[in-house]
């Protein structure tokens, strides 16, 4: 029997008394209060090693509500998506689960009392087939499988939050696109029963339109009774879908569980980072290291590293800080290691103008690249050494190093470390692991600062430091670019490469996109540009209908102000060419379609010189979202359709979005 004020421990060391029998199955535990929240969690700290990422926390969900729980990087949400999931098990605090106390020490016990967690990086079997994924649990039970009755059961499962026909079961889910993995987890945690579910940050591998799918999916769980937990760096993604907001800032909570119609921007800013600085976007923004060959540091021409990288191309002059975007799985970080020689690599890497061999990273850093993985604290750093060793690890070994001196290198250091914020001198020679982690991942940063590369490449630079670091870290970018170094950013944070770079380049699918000055783009366009090339299918083929019936060109564009962005085309008569490919940004004037850009009424618009006719629509997701414009060009002379039954077509795939 229950005996209640007790706390659940689970798994193999029982540490407390069992608070359900184990007769009763746990996640059908009685609520004695209907309106009682579904899940309370007070006062949560948790520390990994002497980095605190959680420092008395709370945190309450009530059922059939969506509770977003924002906050920077390094706030610590995601640690506590993952401690009410039972990914993570915390230090000190309390967690009750349906009016009952309980403390989680594994997926296993989470699964038990119905609680699931959907990541940004599933957690699916690539092998196997979207059945088998969806009751990946069950098949380790004993006994036979009834697939007739899972494959029923499965699609009820996909029925009951509108997605009947979204993906088929028998199709390996390596091949489906990010969506469609995400919508495969859903159903998995439908299929133990979840009553709670915690989405963490799930829109980091997703199109505009997936997002869109996955929040009205996210709406029909609500209704459903379930209570929802979005974890998510980007409160702006998220507030028309949530009901309440918790906002973490260094591991405790600014704001708790506040109504989103009652909290204003400026309040919600204040609550993420406090009196910190707004990025600022870096002044004095240079030309294309494409537009003059000379001026390259680094060239990187169709470049293949398999199976996550296709053909990235791209160069990076002196003084040039170069972005690289894309959605989770684009390849971003791949192609960093592929160039820095941790991955094979297939096409041609040119530093200053002397082809790079694709050898091992020594062979990188001799040549001028430094390189801050993603990864820091697995294998960026010796933890046996000491906080100074780690800052010369990289001279060791390479002839750039050694010409140097240690006097010249010490100088260096004294001139770099109130720069970076690290310790005084006198305690350099401390062990790594005495420093919490915001230092060790400065000090990585520095490491590569003393060495003065001609090139660097920094994977997610201020994944999780404190807000305060995040402007030190740009501004030492900033300096080094100043220096004459060709600097490459990969970041998650679409904010943090427009205000950084230059110019940007999109991955998608692991090919190069789009190479665009960052002044001429902004979140949204980036997001657009990003997406797979699986979930603009819709998009595709529609363009392609209207050039089969009509001629002329399809396109898909971003129009922003006086340029315009090509996002995607399909070309039936090459004579009605607007004068912007894919991935390509145009001035108005700079095209051959002006008039019709400047105009952008629900009507064929002739070009002054007559060789051109075209319509533009505008199309906009069901959530309101801007999608851009759909274009038609003809050739001047030829017959112009009825633009009410194109604009009807357009505005019918809008609403299937």
């Amino acid at each position: 029997m229950a005996c209640p004020g007790r706390t659940v421990w689970f798994g193999r060391a029982v540490v407390g008394p069992i608070l359900i029998s184990p007769a009763v199955p746990v996640s059908a535990a009685p609520t004695s209060e209907p309106k009682a929240p579904l899940l309370v969690a007070r006062g949560i700290t948790k520390a990994f090693g002497r980095t605190p990422a959680l420092v008395g926390a709370d945190f309450t969900l009530q059922p059939r509500e969506i509770h977003g729980l924002v906050g920077a990087f390094g706030s610590g949400k995601s640690t506590l998506g993952k401690i009410i999931a039972g990914h993570v098990a915390f230090d000190e605090g309390e967690i009750t689960y349906r009016t009952y106390p309980i403390r989680l020490r594994s997926t296993r016990d989470a699964i038990r009392v119905g609680i699931a967690m959907v990541t940004q990086e599933t957690t699916l079997a690539p092998d196997m087939t979207v059945l088998e994924n969806i009751f990946l649990p069950e098949l380790g039970r004993p006994g036979w499988l009834d697939r007739g009755a899972l494959r029923a059961r499965a699609r009820e499962l996909l029925a009951s939050f509108g997605q009947a026909d979204a993906v088929p079961l028998d199709t390996e889910v390596g091949r489906l696109s990010s969506g469609q993995k995400q919508i495969v987890e859903i159903a998995k945690a439908l299929g133990i029963r979840a009553k709670l579910i915690v989405f963490d940050e799930p829109t980091a591998s997703l199109s505009s339109t997936e997002v869109d799918r996955l929040f009205d999916i996210m709406a029909r769980l609500r209704l459903s009774g379930r209570g929802l937990v979005l974890v998510s760096h980007r409160p702006e993604d998220v507030v028309d879908v949530t009901d309440r907001l918790t906002v973490l800032r260094d591991g405790r909570a600014t704001l708790d569980a506040r109504r989103v119609a009652d909290i204003t921007p400026d309040e919600l800013a204040e609550a993420m980072v406090g009196s910190a600085p707004r990025l600022e976007a870096r002044p004095g923004r240079r030309r294309a290291a494409s537009e003059d060959a000379d001026t390259a540091r680094l060239v990187v021409h169709h470049l293949a590293s398999a199976p996550a990288v296709q053909d990235v191309s791209f160069a990076v002059a002196g003084g040039e800080i170069l972005g690289l975007a894309g959605l989770v799985g684009a390849g971003r970080s791949e192609v960093a290691e592929a160039i820095f020689g941790l991955r094979p690599r297939a096409g041609d890497v040119h530093i200053d103008g002397q082809p790079l061999r694709p050898e091992a990273p020594r062979a990188a850093i001799r040549a001028g690249i430094g390189f801050v993985p993603e990864d820091r604290p697995n294998g960026s750093f010796v933890p046996d050494m000491s906080l100074r060793e780690n800052l010369f690890l990289a001279h060791l070994g390479t002839q750039r190093g050694f010409g140097r001196g240690y006097q010249r290198r010490a100088a260096a250091l004294d001139d770099l470390a109130p720069k970076l914020q690290l310790p005084l001198s006198q305690r350099l020679d401390s062990g790594l692991l005495r420093f919490p982690g915001d230092v060790q991942q400065r000090a990585i940063l520095g490491r590569w600062l003393l060495l003065d590369p001609g090139v660097l490449i920094v994977d997610e630079p201020t994944r999780g430091v404190a807000i305060a670091t995040r402007a030190t870290i740009h501004a030492l970018l900033r300096e080094t670019a100043a220096k004459g170094a060709a600097v490459v950013v990969v970041s998650s944070d679409f904010e943090e490469l427009l205000a950084l770079a230059d110019r940007v380049v999109v991955l998608s699918d692991g090919r190069s996109v789009a190479d665009l000055p960052a002044a001429m783009l902004d979140r949204e366009a980036l997001t657009l540009l990003a997406a797979p090339r699986s979930s603009v299918a819709r998009n595709t083929a529609l363009l392609e209908d209207l050039t089969a019936e009509n001629g002329g060109v399809g396109f898909w564009a971003l129009i922003e102000g006086d340029h315009v962005i090509g996002l995607n085309a399909v070309v039936a008569d090459a004579s009605a060419d607007p004068g912007f490919a894919p991935g390509e940004a145009r001035m108005f004037d700079a095209t051959r379609i002006p008039e019709a850009l400047r105009a952008r009424q629900p009507s064929f618009i002739r070009e002054a010189d007559g060789t051109r006719t075209t319509l533009l629509v505008p199309v906009r997701s069901p959530r309101g979202q801007n999608m851009g414009w759909v274009g038609l060009t003809l050739p001047g002379g030829h017959a112009v359709p009825p633009a009410a039954a194109i604009k009807f077509r357009i505005d019918t795939l809008a609403a299937s979005l």
